[in-house]
């Protein structure tokens, strides 16, 4: 068998190790987390569990307490935020009010220093993938919730991220929207190959979006 004949297997595109988050006092016990590409991760608990402290971890706003965090098989525990190639969209779209809807997206691009004329084609296309073409030109203020949170999505997969991180971006929204979305949008984000981690409180939403689901302390059993 020649080494092509077995290749070696592909690290998981996110993984974490013995991680322990919190800011003094660790909030969890430790998490070995396993993301392929194109995989989606819910993290399930109420308020106060760790969640949204977990994400601010992944993304590198507060250091873990120990562990180790790896992106393609990079270790990037210490590694800047803008250096992790992570994108993060919230449960409010939390758009620039004074860019129009293309400028938001195309923000991050610009960032890294993307030409102008190129970073504005690339915010075309997304906007198209999203299904919002035509409202290039449009102000923030005047899209609906849904529309907000698209555009949202697509300013932080501009600059292709590895791995993107959900916080409870649905939960705003009302029951049909949330559903329709949480659909397309799983869908979004495993045709790119994000590895993605996506926090809930809502059961029914995380079986929904996620492949597997990691439930925390009140839900002390997981689903593999």
């Amino acid at each position: 068998m020649t080494p092509s004949d077995n290749p070696v297997s592909a690290p998981p595109r996110l993984q974490t190790r013995s991680l322990l988050i919190g800011y003094t006092t660790p909030l969890l016990p430790d998490l070995n987390l396993e993301v392929p590409k194109g995989g989606i991760l819910g993290i399930l608990g109420v308020s106060g569990q760790g969640k949204s402290t977990l994400l601010k971890t992944l993304a590198g706003v507060a250091p873990p307490l120990a562990g180790r965090i790896l992106i393609d098989g990079r270790d990037v525990t210490d590694t800047a935020i803008h250096e992790r190639g992570i994108g993060f969209v919230f449960q409010e779209p939390l758009l620039f009010t004074h860019l129009n809807v293309i400028d938001n997206i195309a923000y991050g691009l610009r960032r890294h220093r993307v030409p102008r004329a190129q970073a504005r084609e690339r915010s075309a296309e997304l906007l198209d993938w999203v299904g919002l073409a035509g409202l290039e030109r449009r102000s923030v203020h005047e899209l609906s919730g849904g529309q907000a949170q698209r555009v949202a999505l697509a300013r932080a997969l501009a600059p292709e991220p590895a791995v993107m991180l959900l916080d409870e971006p649905f939960s705003a929204l009302d029951t049909e929207l949330r559903s329709r979305l949480v659909e397309e949008v799983s869908a979004m984000l495993r045709q790119r190959g994000c590895a993605t981690v996506y926090v809930t409180h809502d059961p029914a939403e995380a079986e929904a979006m996620a492949d597997s689901i990691v439930r925390l302390e009140a839900f002390p059993e997981a689903d593999s």
